[in-house]
């Protein structure tokens, strides 16, 4: 077994609980045994003085602490990772450059922090999300000690005492329950009080009905559902009280090995695909970082060391610190420039956006990468009651007595929900988010009253109410009153009323097991309400009919009736009325239920959906397989399955439908789990659950794990998607989940992959753009670097690019729309690169004329007048040569160099006693130049990433009017820091003319060119690898 998954028996124990479970098994042994083993008496309880020993053995009745993370563990995790550590490193060296040039009190030091605390604000914001999130794992334990009962009533020195501390019970407590009480420890069922015992456990074992409960021990090797004689902690007392006996308390209660797996499950918690292949990319942009500095510094090391060759050796060297530390600040606007730094923020901002899409599609997104795995889930491990199911009993088939002996009536009934007035009963003679308060079953027949309709001749006359909720049974109170209940008991399999009309008369009504009532019953009624003798024949008709409902997996129940009750003719109700001591004794219902008139049966299921089946038909086409675990047994999830499509009607499933101890028991679980198609596992415990999920995560899958009770908890937190049901689902099963369906319905699960796999479309179509971008600005400074001329681009100017003008377009990118085929693809592989070889080359030839582009017009800007056309000279610039440009640094030892004041919006440059500066104070129009370059060269770049391969010609801009927006914010933002004063001596840039802006276009709209001629060679590479496989296929076809 895996993390999350281990049987509970391998796990280390330090107290003797695990070996009395073990070694005594009180579901297979019987009362005397069990107080024998435990060393009490049912009638007196423990003593005080063995309740101490006893605690002092076994401790608290109370789940365990786990010390989660501390607070400085959760911070320092988040820095774990290469992109944040490489741009820690560069803040940290930033800010000591900044440092050592503030202490010359240059202008420099404004711009120079700006950097290094931009990085750390960023570093810290990143942290603080990623604590918050992890702080949220810890929520679902939390949630699952609520669940505990907090009192309970035990017997203990011979005396009853009411609301003790649950925490209090120790093994071998003597515990009273009643109806409505939670349980407050697992304990094995020793007296029944009342005639009937049902507990609601679906929660902690999946079962879609309240269960009944006896005394009579069990097979040893029965399985959680099996085990008839045992209550378990956190579940209900739907229906009456009994006497139980304490087997095993907080840890080792059920509930305890699913609070342990739950614990286990949040320490295997694996990274998310995305963060997957963002980390591989860190670690290549560390070599690819690395391998490009050195290159820098080797290219530039002759400009801050020099020495001489003396008899063949290198001596007299001479080193600049000053010059040093120049390419060393080059080398961090390199790293600077290769980290995509907005790269965070815009992924974080797209997956909230698509929260937000899925939240209007009843799927809550509670961890924001959930979005991301979703659009890569290989397979959907669905619960079925609730999720594929309505969760809603409901009759779906109601069989009465014809018009003659030896015939019968069927009817359809349609309607999958407590709404009475979802669909009708086909046929039947009659004009005609609901919750049930009660018992299920209960609430099924009520509905269908209400479909039958109230009989016409009993109708007054055109009542304002006829169309109210529950008319026809509030119509039949008036009508019939109930006097007294005759329980429900295991022996007789049948429950009865006895009813009083207005008129004084009595009747016995009677639902139960057709087989009982059919014993019973002497008569049936026809069509025309005429009673005769039942004999065999009909009696084999009828059992016919209910055959054939039951191979289709339908809860069938019988109606019968009496009217002649001569003990209770005068029976009202009243407790002192002499034959009210025969309802007393439940020993008597058989009896009084005798010699009754037959008259029909229904077949009850929880019906599928209305929307599953063409769900899964989608999954289906989209390559994701179904699998069906459930707690409930495995003839009505076969039936199920079948309806609703994860089998084919007539499909042999008998490899296919297994139970969970079934499963556990092959000797090749992963080569079952290999099969195509669709799965089912029934009666399903936690652990079974676990190991599913466990196994199809080490064979590459991706797990989508779907869930409500208590006992889906350890699988939803395991699996890679859990997704937790909102309306029936437990806190706990929430707390656990990534993802929560308001509507709990399968149909949502599909929608929100959909949805998944168009926001990865989308955000690999931004993380494509950003990357390509920042390659332009690494080949920018390298080229700069590598050609030797003044620095172009600043560390802070880089920053500005990264952050703010490149994340709206990258955002906007969020919002492309899906392709129309989206569900019609397989889904993508966990392990598929972001980038494929072919998108890397496109890139780095895009990469290479950004940097061409902001390197060329800066040398433009110094060594020529006028370029394309365009008149460069108006702001009275010196020009240069480029072999000047390139040694530049050589400058104090030029002949008669003087250089003449230009114009930059309203300031003048001027380098009388200087010339020189006219390489480092003056090349600020250069830069501002390169800049503007950078920036609009990434905006028109963005148009290229509306596709993968599509020209602009058949998805124009138009069709993501979002991106538009973006890109005029983002001109807008660069022209704020332009022609605002303040921010421009930030940012160490100066005003443009109308020509320059002229000059920024022509050298920028090329890229728009360029990438078009390399998507279609892409198409063109595409279409041919398409042609060549069908050639290849064809021959085999024929």
């Amino acid at each position: 077994m895996g993390k999350g998954g281990e049987d509970y028996g391998n796990q280390e124990k330090t107290s003797s609980r695990a070996s009395d479970e073990i070694g005594f098994p009180a579901w297979a042994r019987d009362v005397k045994d069990c107080e024998k083993h435990y060393g009490v008496s049912v009638k007196s309880g423990l003593t005080s003085e063995e309740v101490e020993k006893l605690r002092d053995k076994y401790g608290y009745n109370e789940l365990e602490k786990h010390d989660g993370p501390s607070i400085w563990s959760l911070v320092l995790e988040q820095f774990n990772d290469t992109l944040v550590r490489i741009l820690l490193a560069a803040a940290v060296i930033s800010f000591v450059l900044a440092w050592y040039d503030g202490e010359e009190g240059s202008e420099k030091e404004i711009t120079a922090f700006v950097e290094p605390l931009v990085i750390f604000l960023i570093l810290i914001l990143n942290a603080i999300v990623g604590v918050w999130q992890e702080n949220n794992a810890e929520k679902a334990l939390e949630a699952l000690k609520e669940i505990q009962s907090e009192t309970a009533t035990l017997i203990r020195n011979g005396v009853t005492l009411p609301n003790l501390p649950a925490k209090e019970i120790v093994p071998g407590d003597i515990v009273e329950l009643k109806v409505g009480d939670k349980v407050p420890a697992d304990m094995r069922v020793v007296e029944l009080i009342s005639s009937t015992l049902r507990l609601e456990q679906g929660s902690l074992t999946g079962e879609s009905e309240a269960v009944n409960k006896a005394n009579k021990p069990v097979s040893e090797d029965a399985d959680i559902q099996g085990k008839r004689c045992m209550v378990f902690a956190g579940t209900t007392v739907v229906n009456g009280n009994c006497i139980c006996l304490v087997t095993q308390t907080g840890m080792e209660t059920e509930i305890g090995k699913v609070h342990s797996q739950i614990q286990a499950a949040s320490e295997s918690e694996e990274d998310t695909p995305l963060k997957k292949k963002l980390n591989e990319f860190g670690e290549l942009l560390t070599i690819i970082i690395g391998v490009i500095c050195a290159l820098v510094w080797l290219i530039n090391v002759k400009y801050f060391l020099s020495w001489e060759y003396v008899d063949g050796w290198p001596k007299n060297f001479k080193f600049s610190f000053e010059k040093c530390t120049y390419y060393f600040k080059i080398a961090v606007a390199l790293a600077v420039a290769a980290i995509p730094e907005g790269l965070p923020a815009v992924i974080t901002t797209c997956l909230a956006l698509g929260t937000r899409k899925m939240a209007q599609k009843n799927a809550l997104v509670r961890k924001l990468p959930s979005v991301e795995t979703l659009g890569c889930t290989t397979v959907i491990c669905s619960d079925k009651t609730g999720t594929l199911t309505t969760n809603q009993m409901a009759v779906s088939k109601l069989v009465a007595m014809g018009p003659t002996v030896n015939t019968l009536r069927t009817f359809v009934v349609d309607g999958t929900t407590y709404n009475p007035f979802d669909g009708n009963v086909r046929e039947w003679p009659s004009e005609h988010k609901y919750v049930a308060h009660g018992m299920p079953t209960e609430a099924a027949l009520k509905v269908l009253v209400e479909k039958m309709g109230f009989p016409e001749e009993s109708v007054n006359v055109g009542s304002s109410n006829k169309r109210d909720l529950l008319y026809c049974c509030k119509r039949w109170n008036e009508f019939e009153r109930r006097i007294a209940t005759l329980e429900f008991d295991r022996d007789r399999k049948s429950m009865g009323v006895i009813a009083g009309s207005s008129s004084g008369r009595k009747s016995l009504l009677v639902k139960g097991a057709v087989e009982n009532l059919l014993e019973r019953s002497t008569k049936i009624q026809l069509l025309d309400d005429s009673v005769i003798p039942l004999d065999q024949n009909m009696k084999n008709v009828i059992l016919q009919a209910l055959k054939g409902m039951t191979t289709s997996s339908l809860r069938c129940l019988g109606f019968a009736y009496k009217d002649e009750l001569p003990e209770f003719e005068t029976y009202d109700g009243n407790q002192d009325h002499p034959d009210h001591k025969l309802l007393l004794d439940p020993s008597n219902y058989s009896s009084i239920e005798s010699k009754l008139i037959f008259v029909g049966l229904v077949g009850l299921r929880d019906p599928p959906r209305g929307k599953v089946r063409q769900a899964i038909e989608d999954c289906r086409a989209a390559g994701i397989r179904v699998m069906v675990i459930t707690g409930d047994n495995k003839d009505t999830a076969e039936a199920i399955c079948h309806e609703i499509g994860v089998f084919g009607s007539k499909e042999d499933i008998s490899l296919r439908s297994l139970t969970g101890r079934e499963f556990m028991d092959l000797p090749n679980k992963k080569g079952h789990l290999r099969q195509d198609g669709g799965l089912l596992f029934s009666r399903a415990e936690p652990r079974h659950k676990q190991e599913i999920v466990k196994l199809l995560k080490e064979e590459g899958e991706v797990v989508a794990m779907t869930g409500d009770g208590v006992n889906d908890a350890p699988a939803l937190k395991l699996a890679d998607i859990g997704i937790a049901m909102g309306i029936a689902g437990t806190e706990v099963a929430k707390e656990a989940s990534d993802m929560v369906l308001a509507d709990d319905n399968f149909s949502t699960i599909v929608a929100a992959v959909s949805e998944g796999r168009s926001i990865y479309n989308n955000m690999k179509a931004f993380i494509r753009y950003m990357i390509s971008s920042n390659m332009g600005e690494v080949a920018s400074i390298f080229l700069t670097a590598a050609l030797g001329i003044p620095e172009g681009l600043i560390p802070v100017q880089l920053l500005w690019v990264n952050l703010v003008t490149d994340g709206p377009p990258a955002t906007a990118l969020g919002f492309n729309p899906p392709d129309k085929d989206i569900m019609k693809k397989p889904p993508r592989r966990s392990d598929d690169s972001l980038i494929s070889a072919w998108i890397l080359f496109r890139y780095l030839v895009i990469g290479m004329y950004v940097g061409i582009a902001t390197v060329g017009v800066f040398i433009i800007w110094y060594t020529h007048s006028s370029f394309l056309g365009i008149d460069l000279s108006g702001d009275g610039h010196t020009l240069v040569t480029y072999s000047q440009l390139a040694n530049w640094g050589q400058c104090s030892s030029w002949d008669n160099f003087t250089v003449s004041p230009f114009t930059a919006g309203n300031r003048i440059f001027s380098f009388d006693s200087s010339p020189c500066d006219y390489f480092q104070s003056g090349k600020v129009k250069a830069t501002t130049l390169s800049l503007s370059v950078l920036v609009a060269i990434e905006m028109f770049n963005s148009l290229n990433a509306l596709s993968e391969d599509g020209s602009l010609m058949t998805m124009p801009p138009w069709v993501n009017p979002w991106l538009l927006v973006a890109m005029s914010v983002s001109f807008g933002l660069h022209f704020l820091i332009l022609y605002v004063p303040f921010l421009a001596q930030v940012f160490s840039i100066v005003p443009l003319s109308f020509n320059e802006c002229l000059l920024v276009f022509a050298v920028s709209f090329p890229v728009i060119l360029i990438d078009e001629i390399l998507k279609f060679v892409g198409r063109c590479k595409s279409w041919s690898q398409s042609s060549t496989k069908r050639k290849t296929l064809k021959p085999k076809s024929e």
